[in-house]
């Protein structure tokens, strides 16, 4: 038989599309090569040598002639090394070695000894063909723990391009992957909110913004401890449910990061990143570190000195948690719901604000400085927290914070609530409720809203800067366990406001 034909699968974003791969034996061609078709990139024009030295190298022979492989559907671009193992497959199969059909599907990379190597994406191929796919499927054994967590899919690891061949013929025999689920991720518990001496006011403020999946920004000297808090917000989060885990996972394994992702993200890329490493794209678009952070937080220290292209960026994925990267012949979209924690200093040295330490700046560089923060973005974040710098005396003798564990119940029974809040719609929590439904869970009784109405007309917030205040104040009386907003709990959302004054 001269012609050879089975499934594989690639990706486009984080989404999966299946392949089929087949191959065309000519025997009686005076060219004694492979050639690949089908509209594939770099890596998959290259795999002809690789699939070459691996067959030989496994011990196989290849007759003289020409194979000519296609990738349907030759329209979409294909990309990466997963094709390496089917297209080695179809290249013995139609040389009569061994047998495979469509109901076979395979994905892997191949060395040139024959060894079959971990690749990128399998966690999305997996779940694209979860309930829709009957077949067998052949993945590499370093991708196993990526295939535990799938259901309704008959999935065998292989280590070498021998063993699969072996096991197509019924030569040996392979145990079928169990599905065990998502185990519960064991916590660092190396840092701790406990750590934290004093700065009651700044934990507070990061509670209300995990509570309600709030943007938040820390403003201090340097020294005071904002990277210190940051760094254990994650600590106080929920654990990740079964979904997030999955969505979280999807991300990381297009992105080529092994495994599954059990702990919330926390990513905290320099400030001289640039746009595409941030918001995600390239030639070959890959997902940036807003959707790396999907499900956890997103820490930009120095706010102020990344570009302004990269601040801006941020606008959309902020508003809309998803972001789209469009190429010349398809599109791509990536989640990004994520909490964004920034950390800048008061003024270009630093200094402004501290008692000991003098300010060597004018108020035209503190201006500039904090206008490199445009007002639409600063509209995005709802909490703006000062981080005063600890004495000496208070960093020695301010007793230990409260826990972690205490300090993250609190936080469950305000995001139960949130939960019971918003059964039935597509949200979660809420920073994401809209306009309308304000009006619905946040009523204002005459003395809250009077205050409301002089805070605006002092300030001049906007429409958006006004919502963002009554999320927030719905977020504290859920911390408090009220089901009115009263005006205790707006009043303390009024003072998370970024001022100038």
């Amino acid at each position: 038989m001269n012609y050879s034909r089975l499934s594989s699968a690639t990706l486009q974003g984080i989404e999966a599309m299946k392949i089929d791969v087949e191959v065309d034996f000519d025997n009686r061609s005076v060219f004694n090569d492979i050639d690949v078709v089908g509209l594939g990139d770099t890596a998959v024009k290259e795999s002809r040598k690789r699939v070459k030295s691996a067959i030989l190298n496994s011990g196989f022979s290849l007759p003289h002639g020409k194979f000519v492989v296609n990738l349907a559907p030759g329209d979409v671009k294909k990309e990466g090394s997963m094709l390496d193992l089917p297209i080695a497959l179809c290249i013995l199969a139609s040389t009569g070695i061994v047998q495979v059909s469509e109901n076979i599907l395979a994905v892997g990379e191949l060395s040139l000894n024959g060894e079959v190597k971990r690749v990128s994406g399998i966690l999305p191929v997996l779940l694209a063909l979860s309930g829709n796919f009957r077949g067998t499927v052949i993945i590499p054994k370093e991708n196993e723990e990526e295939a535990t967590c799938v259901k309704d899919l008959h999935v065998y690891t292989v280590e070498s391009l021998r063993e699969c061949v072996e096991f197509l013929r019924g030569d040996r025999v392979l145990e079928e992957v169990e599905y065990v689920g998502i185990k519960e991720a064991v916590l660092d518990r190396s840092v701790d909110f406990s750590d934290v001496r004093d700065h009651e006011m700044v934990k507070r403020a990061v509670e209300i913004a995990v509570a309600g999946f709030h943007n938040i920004l820390m403003v201090g000297n340097p020294g005071s401890g904002k990277t210190m808090i940051a760094k254990r917000i994650p600590t106080i989060f929920p654990p990740m449910t079964e979904e997030e885990i999955i969505e979280t996972s999807k991300v990381y394994s297009a992105a080529g990061y092994p495994g599954l992702v059990r702990i919330r993200p926390f990513r905290s890329p320099h400030h001289t990143a640039s746009t595409v490493s941030i918001i995600g794209g390239g030639t070959t678009p890959k997902p940036g570190e807003i959707s790396l952070a999907h499900n956890g937080v997103l820490f930009l220290d120095e706010l102020p000195e990344f570009k302004r292209d990269v601040l801006e960026a941020l606008r959309q994925p902020l508003e809309e948690h998803c972001v789209t990267v469009s190429r010349a012949k398809f599109t791509v979209t990536y989640p990004a719901r994520f909490m964004l924690v920034g950390a800048m200093n008061p003024c270009p040295c630093g200094n402004f604000g501290d008692p000991k330490q003098p300010c060597v700046c004018s108020p035209r560089d503190i201006l500039r400085y904090r206008k490199k923060i445009s007002g639409p973005l600063l509209d995005r974040i709802d909490i703006v927290v000062n981080v005063p710098k600890l004495s000496f005396e208070e960093m020695m003798r301010k007793p230990e914070g409260e826990k972690s564990a205490s300090i993250r119940d609190r936080i469950m029974k305000a995001r139960e609530i949130q939960k019971r809040r918003f059964q039935d719609t597509s949200i979660s929590y809420n920073s994401q409720m809209t306009h309308r439904m304000l009006r619905e869970h946040v009523k204002l009784d005459d003395k809250s809203e009077n205050l409301l109405k002089r805070y605006v007309e002092r300030y001049g917030l906007s429409g958006r800067r006004i919502d963002k205040v009554l999320r927030l104040s719905r977020t504290i009386a859920d911390l408090d366990g009220r089901e009115r907003v009263e005006m205790k709990h707006l009043a303390e959302a009024l003072q998370y406001r970024f001022r100038d004054d």
